[in-house]
């Protein structure tokens, strides 16, 4: 994986995690004493953020680095809590229009 390529995943990790804790950027940047424009550059995938900054991702965020690091991969559909498996129900009766629009929400399509 390239640079960029590093980046992008870093990034479409945070927008995920910062969605499935109900935070905005404001709210991490605030919380975290980041700022601002830091954070946005790395939730958009323009720069990587360091070591002790991934760590004190981590920590907010309750995940391990892997979460942070590497390429999201969904559970196993019997390891999903209640919510999540409510989700994907809502996802499979959806039109297939708003289907498109969820999984580019999440971070699974381009």
């Amino acid at each position: 994986m390239n640079t960029e390529e590093y980046a992008k995943t870093i990034a479409k990790n945070l927008k995920r995690l910062a969605y499935e804790h109900n935070k905005t950027q404001a709210d991490i940047s605030r919380d975290l004493k980041i700022n601002k424009q830091t954070l946005s550059s790395w939730m958009n995938g323009q720069r990587i953020p360091r070591m002790p900054n991934v760590d004190l991702l981590c920590e907010y965020f309750n995940c391990r680095r892997t979460d942070i690091l590497e390429p999201y991969m969904p559970k196993p559909l019997e390891r999903l809590t209640a919510f999540e498996k409510n989700i994907i129900l809502a996802y499979r009766n959806a039109p297939e229009a708003m289907q498109d629009a969820v999984l580019v929400l999440l971070g699974l399509t381009k």
